[in-house]
C-alpha cells in the first residue's frame, strides 16, 4: 500500500470491531464533515486497507457529527483551486464512490446526507440511518450535476419515478420515505445508529467471508446484465466458493451442530 496519508487516525477515524468489521469515521464535524483533499486521501487510503485485509470483512462509513453524515464537497479547497484532489484517482470523490470494492460496505447516517454525502450512501451496499435522516442531490438548484454517481444510482434504489423527481427538484427525501421506498434497511434513533449497523455487520460475520464476497458481487450486477449473464456469473463465482475451505468447513459445522470457524480461505 502507499504511504499513510497525514489525515488517517485525524480527520478520518479508523477501528476494528469483533475482529472482523472495520469503521471509518469521517472526524472534521466543525465543517459538518465537508470532503476536502487530504479526507478524501485518507478515505482512500482506509478503504483500501479494509479490501487487502483478509481478516475484515464488512466496512462501515459513518460519521463524528450527529447532525450531518457529510456536506458533500469542501467549498473552500475549491475556492483554493484544489477541488479537483477532493476526488482521488482511485476512489473518485471523497476517496469512496469509485473504489473497488468486494466486500459489503454500511454506510451508518445520522441526519443530512445531501448532495456528495448523499452520493457516499449511495456507494454503499446497505444505509442504517437516524430518525432525523434526510437524503438529497440539490446539485441542480445550483446549476450542478451530481456527478458522484448520485444521478444514476438513486435510480437504481428507489422506483423510477420518485428517483426521476429528486433528481429533478433537487428536494430533500426523508428517512421514513426513504425506508419505504427499500433505500433504507433500518431507521433508528440518533445515538443507536452506528450500533444498529454494528449489528447488521454481525449479522454478515457470521458467515462465511468468501461466500459473501462472491454472492454480492454478482448481486450488485442484478439490474445491470441480463438473466443469461448473471447466471454465468454465478456459476464462475460459485466455483470460487467451492474451492475453499470454508465450503468444506460449513456443511461440517452443521452436521456437528456447532458454529463455524470459517478461515476466509
Amino acid at each position: 500500500m502507499s504511504q499513510q496519508p497525514e489525515g488517517v487516525g485525524k480527520i478520518a477515524l479508523f477501528e476494528v470491531v469483533d475482529d472482523h468489521i472495520a469503521v471509518i469515521t469521517l472526524n472534521r464535524p466543525e465543517v459538518r464533515n465537508a470532503m476536502s483533499p487530504e479526507l478524501s486521501e485518507a478515505v482512500e487510503y482506509l478503504v483500501k486497507k479494509v479490501e487487502a485485509d483478509d481478516q475484515l470483512w464488512v466496512g462501515i462509513l459513518t460519521s463524528s457529527n450527529d447532525r450531518v453524515f457529510c456536506a458533500g464537497a469542501d467549498l473552500s479547497a475549491i475556492a483554493n483551486g484544489q477541488g479537483f484532489r477532493i476526488a482521488t484517482a482511485d476512489g473518485g470523490f471523497g476517496g469512496f464512490v469509485d473504489a473497488k470494492r468486494k466486500k459489503p460496505w454500511i454506510a451508518a447516517v445520522r441526519g443530512f446526507a445531501l448532495a456528495g454525502g448523499c452520493e457516499l450512501t449511495l456507494a454503499c451496499d446497505m444505509i442504517v440511518a437516524s430518525d432525523d435522516a434526510k437524503f438529497g442531490l440539490p446539485e441542480v438548484k445550483r446549476g450542478l450535476f451530481a456527478g458522484a454517481g448520485g444521478v444514476h444510482r438513486i435510480a437504481r434504489v428507489l422506483p423510477r419515478n420518485i428517483a426521476l423527481e429528486l433528481v429533478a427538484t433537487g428536494e430533500q427525501l426523508d428517512v421514513k420515505r426513504a425506508y419505504d421506498f427499500g433505500m433504507v434497511n433500518r431507521v433508528v434513533p440518533s445515538d443507536k445508529v452506528l450500533e444498529t449497523a454494528l449489528d447488521l455487520a454481525r449479522s454478515i460475520t457470521v458467515n462465511a467471508p468468501v461466500s459473501v464476497r462472491e454472492s454480492m458481487i454478482v448481486a450488485r450486477q442484478s439490474s445491470d446484465l441480463p438473466d443469461a449473464a448473471l447466471r454465468s456469473l454465478s456459476k464462475e463465482h460459485s466455483q470460487i466458493v467451492s474451492k475453499t475451505e470454508d465450503s468444506k468447513e460449513g456443511p461440517r459445522a452443521f452436521l456437528e451442530k456447532r458454529p463455524a470457524q470459517w478461515k476466509g480461505r
